[in-house]
C-alpha cells in the first residue's frame, strides 16, 4: 500500500469544507453581538446627554433666592429676648419685698456674685457665655444699654442662678425676690445706714459676740464640713471646693450654692 497525495489533498479539503461553516457561523454571531452591545451603549450615552442637558436647563432657569433670607433661616433663635426681660422685670416688681431692693444694691450684688463665682475674673456675660455659648451675649442685648431696677434684678437673678434663672423667673418670681432680698441684706449693699444704725453697729463691734452669733457660726462651719475652731485657710479651701460642686453654672443646686455662700460670708465677716 502506498501514499496517494491526491487522496490526502481531497480528504483535507473535505475536512476544511466541513469545518468552515461552523467557524464562519461563530465569527458572525460574535460580530452581531458586538454590534448589538455597541448600539445599546450608544443609546445609553445619548440618554445621559439628554439628562445632562435637562439638568443644565433646570439650573439655569431656577429662581435666585435672597441670600439674606438664607442667613436668617440659618441663625438660631436668641436664648433671651427683650420681651422676656420685660415680662420678668414686671413679675418681679409685683412680688412682696420688691420695694426693699435698690438698683445700686442689686448692681453691687451682681459684682459680688461674680467675684465669688468659680471664674472670678469673668463678668456676668462672660460667665454665661462660657456655660452656654451666646447666652450672656443674648441676655445683654435683650436688656439693652438702659439700666433700671427691673433689669438689674433680672441680671442679679442670672448672677445668682446662672443660666437656670429663666426657669426661676418664669415659675417662682416670688422666691427670686426673696433670695435677692436676703443676698441684698447680707452683702450690706442695701439702703444707706442712718447715724443711729452706725452707732449701734459700732457699739456691737466693741462687745463680745452674741451667743446667737456663735451658734450661727457653728452652723456655718458645719455647712462647709468644718469643726469649730477651723482656720481661715481651711474655710477658704472648703468654700472653693463646695462652690465648684454646687455652682448652678456647673450643674449644681442653686439652694446648696446659696447655703455655702451664705455660710462663707458669715464666717469671713
Amino acid at each position: 500500500m502506498g501514499f496517494d497525495p491526491r487522496q490526502w489533498s481531497s480528504s483535507s479539503s473535505a475536512r476544511d469544507d466541513w469545518n468552515r461553516p461552523k467557524r464562519d457561523e461563530r465569527v458572525t454571531s460574535n460580530v452581531e453581538a458586538l454590534l448589538r452591545e455597541n448600539d445599546a451603549l450608544r443609546r445609553e450615552v445619548q440618554r445621559l446627554h439628554r439628562e445632562l442637558d435637562r439638568l443644565h436647563r433646570q439650573q439655569w432657569h431656577r429662581p435666585q433666592r435672597d441670600p439674606g433670607s438664607d442667613r436668617s433661616r440659618q441663625q438660631p433663635p436668641a436664648h433671651v429676648s427683650g420681651e422676656q426681660v420685660q415680662r420678668w422685670g414686671h413679675a418681679l416688681a409685683m412680688q412682696p419685698g420688691w420695694n426693699a431692693l435698690r438698683q445700686q444694691g442689686l448692681e453691687a450684688l451682681i459684682d459680688q456674685l461674680n467675684r465669688s463665682s468659680f471664674h472670678s475674673q469673668l463678668n456676668l456675660q462672660q460667665r454665661l457665655d462660657r456655660t452656654v455659648s451666646g447666652f450672656g451675649t443674648d441676655l445683654m442685648a435683650a436688656v439693652g444699654s438702659r439700666s433700671t431696677k427691673k433689669t438689674a434684678a433680672v441680671l442679679a437673678a442670672f448672677a445668682l442662678y446662672g443660666v437656670r434663672a429663666s426657669e426661676w423667673l418664669d415659675e417662682d418670681p416670688r422666691r427670686v425676690v426673696s433670695e435677692l432680698r436676703q443676698r441684698h441684706q447680707h452683702s450690706g449693699s442695701g439702703a444707706r445706714r442712718t447715724r443711729s444704725d452706725r452707732r449701734a453697729t459700732d457699739r456691737e463691734s466693741t462687745n463680745e459676740p452674741h451667743p446667737g452669733f456663735r451658734d450661727r457660726r457653728t452652723e456655718a462651719l458645719s455647712v462647709l464640713g468644718l469643726k469649730p475652731g477651723a482656720s481661715e485657710a481651711s474655710i477658704k479651701q472648703a468654700f472653693r471646693m463646695l462652690v465648684k460642686r454646687h455652682h448652678p453654672d456647673l450643674g449644681g443646686s442653686a439652694e446648696a450654692f446659696r447655703r455655702v455662700n451664705d455660710a462663707y460670708q458669715l464666717l469671713m465677716a
